[in-house]
């Protein structure tokens, strides 16, 4: 654990927020608004899982503990998700060309993702958080703000909130299984995202109030939400490199650089000033399935029927949640990777299957799909728990006519053995795949609770063999 503001960090005094004379204003970047901090006490904690796919995949491959694991795409035109520590000691980074990260890295474990078991990790993680505070923000499967101020703790005193983060941490790796979490504990969201960076992995870093500024002066700009690689080239052309750098330009030459919205907000955050609250996880807003095809689909009629069983598993989860939809939208990822969607709107909501499914495949004839799909998804928002009745005159009946004629999806079906996936064998029990091809499928036996295992080769069609999912929760 650290304490910001002690130790190697910069020391200076702090000057006050803003500048003399000047009122306060707010502004935006990247959509949230920002303002003069507010609160007095380090009571905002950003919690990020470390390394997230990979730890899970390492938690239950005894084998890959501390070893490098690359979780991705797999194939020629894979992208990293996630690399583990050991493999980032070798360069490997999210974003990063799987075919870059073999080169890097060729001895690394390259799997493909597992989100049941992610889920299911993040599902404890979040409901501890939920239990000790009412405000908590995911931002994704593996980090959320919380506020602790509405935690049951005697005061926000550092010592008090440092000693409950510390607990914290302990409690997700218990409910996790062993997984780690690098925490971050200031007077802001922003604040506190950029201390749970300060100290990773597994580590606990507290900026106390009043230490903001000398902390971010001397960092990079790009530490600054909303600076990406085109706002830190403008910056930079102007000689601006450092948070430091950036204080010292005032606001009219900021709006200047790069716009009024994005010039209020870095002129806020360049000087610790953000106001944003922790807001709790909102519902739903849209309700979508996709699907990854390794080999390119390029028959048009196999799309729409691949859109249609979307279309279908779609409005079977909004009716089995009581909501409908009026905006259907289709996801394209063509050979390329250039992703495309196309949406329709219609005028009252719908659970229709067949209404959705028309849609889709109206959407779809708007696109040209001649070089190949990779990616499908349809997706209905604009969600109300009430439907238009008989929309459009449709039936149950007519519902089964709008369907396309049925398509054999067997060979898109079909799971594919793919480099870390859970199967089991008949006789020889639960294990990963360790590769395939050829017509053989590897497997290593083992779970998180067994000690490393043997492996075994089969024949791709072996009976014995099946993909493994945990049942669904009830």
């Amino acid at each position: 654990m650290s304490v910001s503001g002690t130790g190697d960090h910069d020391t200076r005094p702090v000057r006050a927020c803003g500048q003399p004379g000047r009122a306060a204003t707010s502004g935006t970047v990247g959509g949230s608004r920002y303002g003069p901090r507010v609160r007095t006490s380090a009571s905002v904690l950003h919690l990020d899982l470390d390394a997230f796919f990979a730890s899970v995949e390492q938690r239950d491959k005894p084998s890959l503990r501390g070893k490098p694991v690359v979780v991705g795409g797999v194939g020629g035109r894979g992208v990293v998700a996630t690399a583990s520590y050991e493999a980032r000691k070798y360069g490997v980074r999210s974003a990063m060309s799987t075919r870059e990260a073999r080169s890097r890295c060729p001895h690394a474990a390259f799997l493909t993702g597992r989100f049941h078991a992610y889920r299911e990790a993040s599902l404890a993680v979040m409901t501890l958080l939920r239990s000790v505070s009412p405000l908590v923000e995911p931002l994704s499967l593996d980090e959320a703000f919380v506020d602790l101020a509405q935690a049951d703790l005697p005061d926000l005193e550092l010592v008090t909130v440092t000693a409950f983060a510390e607990e914290l941490r302990q409690r997700v790796h218990q409910v996790t299984d062993g997984l780690t979490a690098s925490v971050g504990l200031g007077t802001s969201k922003f604040i506190a995202k950029v201390a749970s960076d300060l100290d990773k992995p597994d580590g606990l870093t507290v900026v106390p109030p009043g230490t903001e500024v000398a902390l971010l002066r001397p960092m990079h700009v790009t530490v600054i939400p909303g600076v990406g690689p085109a706002t830190a080239e403008r910056l930079r052309r102007a000689g601006i490199h450092t948070v430091a750098e950036l204080e010292s330009v005032d606001l009219e030459e900021l709006v200047r650089l790069v716009g009024k919205a994005h010039g209020h907000g870095l002129f806020h955050l360049a000087r610790a000033e953000d106001d944003r609250a922790v807001v709790p996880e909102r519902e739903a807003k849209s309700v979508s399935v996709e699907g990854t095809y390794d080999t390119d689909l390029t028959d048009r009629r196999l799309m729409e029927g691949l859109l249609a069983r979307q279309a279908g598993e779609v409005a079977e989860r909004l009716r089995k949640h009581g909501l409908a939809g009026r905006t259907v939208t289709i996801k394209v990822r063509l050979h390329d990777f250039t992703t495309l969607s196309r949406s329709s709107t219609l005028a009252s909501p719908t659970d229709s299957t067949a209404v959705v499914a028309r849609l889709a495949r109206g959407l779809l004839g708007d696109l040209d799909t001649s070089g190949g799909v990779r990616l499908l998804g349809v997706g209905v928002s604009g969600l109300a728990d009430w439907i238009q009745e008989d929309l459009f005159g449709e039936t149950g009946a007519q519902e089964e006519d709008e369907l396309p004629e049925v398509v054999d999806l067997t060979s898109v079906r079909r799971r594919t053995w793919a480099p870390g996936m859970d199967v089991v064998h008949t006789s020889m029990g639960r294990g990963w795949v360790w590769g395939a091809g050829r017509g053989v499928v590897t497997v290593r036996f083992e779970t998180a609770e067994t000690p490393a295992g043997p492996v075994r080769s089969y024949a791709d069609d072996d009976p014995e063999l099946s993909a493994w999912l945990p049942p669904d929760p009830e």
